[in-house]
């Protein structure tokens, strides 16, 4: 418990996020948790868990045919812990208590929600959870109108909290027969714009909605709020308009996949009917994702704009600036360093699985870990095919997307004062 009292908080929270998979792998491996007749090995269980918890999406067993209520609620719930975030769960739950909040448990929920500021932490965190609570019960009742149709009660109450869970966290996963994600519902309107809704609002994050509703004149948004509006609509528009050329998709389903290769990977149409441009784009918007302190992944829009603003400062000898704000160094070091490490993360996993599988494509291999890392879950189906030691490849970029490279790379990297001197410079040509 002493030791426990001295990690910072980003080893505190990346020790809880792995106990929670742990935790959540042995409920879903235990037999109470199946469907009668149906066996779910462990690693079929860690991969399910490091999934939902890390709200990916990519499946090793289809959870509608091997896993009972309980299953279902037990993967509902680590979903959920998932998308919010441990700290924000476990806060919950200290309010609940009527304990206070200490500078540590502040600092805990600064790492685990990507706040920037200790004040008004709690005040924020309660925000977040009224604020999931009604969207996840409007997406339910809407998604129930549309299931109530085509199942009994019962069963279409179960999939309709399930759907709304599962789509606001930006996990993919499905309870639907035989793990079709949506494809038998393409053609139903309510629930396409239900499902792209909750999406939307999940990835958009916490801080800049309630930026957004508070301050409500775009002049008085902060630097971050700007920028993730900028760069989510600039994605989506451009996304919606690229699809509609190479795949020539109708607006709202080029819109549609524009908005789940960024957040929550549902499909309605078999990505393995797509083109090669096609999935090319998608893995870019796969890389970029969603926004900080959201429930999606990716390296997130604001710093993909970081990045782009940079090169063209550097290109032009000009400060590097975005809205009458100057950017500091400090950021556009972390924006290039997370750029850096989630490409080494997919090359690596990628050669490790192209060793290992021989059987499966170049473009299927690196669809699937992109996905991995960037948290998405879009996939080519290959993904309960790999033999155990890929499938747990995948598991680990699942993780540290989740998590952060940055995050993961500095869990390590911390020195506990400055060097007390500086070396000589020199130039090194570069070009």
């Amino acid at each position: 418990m002493f030791y426990l009292n001295r990690l910072r908080p980003v080893q505190y929270v990346a020790i809880i996020f792995l106990l929670v998979i742990l935790m959540g792998s042995l409920i879903l491996f235990l037999p109470l948790t199946h469907l009668e007749g149906k066996e779910v090995t462990y690693m079929d269980a860690l991969f399910t868990s490091i999934s939902a918890v890390c709200v990916t999406g990519l499946v090793v067993v289809d959870i509608s045919e091997h896993f009972n209520l309980f299953g279902r609620i037990a993967i509902a719930m680590l979903i959920q812990i998932g998308g919010l975030g441990v700290t924000s769960v476990g806060a919950m739950f200290i309010l609940i208590a009527q304990r206070k909040f200490g500078v540590y448990q502040r600092l805990l929920l600064m790492e685990g929600m990507n706040f920037n500021s200790l004040s008004g932490s709690v005040r924020f965190i309660k925000y977040v959870l009224k604020f999931t609570l009604v969207i996840e019960l409007i997406g339910f009742v809407l998604s129930f109108i549309v299931f109530v149709q085509d199942y009994p009660f019962w069963k279409a109450l179960e999939i309709s909290s399930f759907h709304s869970v599962s789509t606001f966290n930006n996990s993919g996963l499905d309870i639907l027969d035989e793990s079709h994600s949506l494809l038998t519902y393409r053609n139903n309107l309510l629930l396409y714009v239900t499902t792209i809704s909750l999406s939307l609002i999940g990835g958009f994050g916490f801080v800049p909605i309630i930026e957004i509703y508070s301050k409500r004149q775009f002049k008085r948004f902060s630097l971050d709020t700007k920028v993730i509006i900028l760069m989510t609509s600039l994605l989506l528009i451009v996304g919606s308009f690229l699809l509609m050329i190479t795949e020539h998709f109708n607006l709202l389903d080029a819109f549609f996949y524009s908005v789940s290769a960024c957040t929550a990977g549902i499909t309605t149409i078999p990505l393995n009917q797509f083109s090669s441009a096609s999935l090319l784009l998608l893995m870019i918007m796969m890389f970029i994702g969603s926004s900080p302190g959201s429930t999606g992944g990716g390296i997130k829009t604001t710093t993909f704009f970081t990045i782009i603003t940079s090169i063209k400062g550097i290109a032009t000898n000009t400060p590097v600036t975005a809205f009458k704000r100057r950017i500091p160094i400090d950021s556009i070091i972390k924006a290039f360093s997370i750029f850096c490490l989630v490409i080494s993360i997919n090359v690596v996993s990628t050669v490790a699985i192209l060793l290992l599988e021989s059987e499966f494509s170049f473009t299927e291999v690196v669809f699937e870990v992109v996905s991995a890392t960037a948290t998405i879950g879009l996939s080519l189906g290959i993904t309960s095919k790999l033999s155990d030691l890929s499938q747990l490849i995948l598991g680990i970029t699942m993780f540290i997307g989740r998590l952060g490279p940055l995050s993961i790379a500095c869990i390590w990297s911390y020195q506990k004062m400055g060097p007390r001197f500086n070396y000589p410079e020199e130039r090194v040509t570069i070009g």
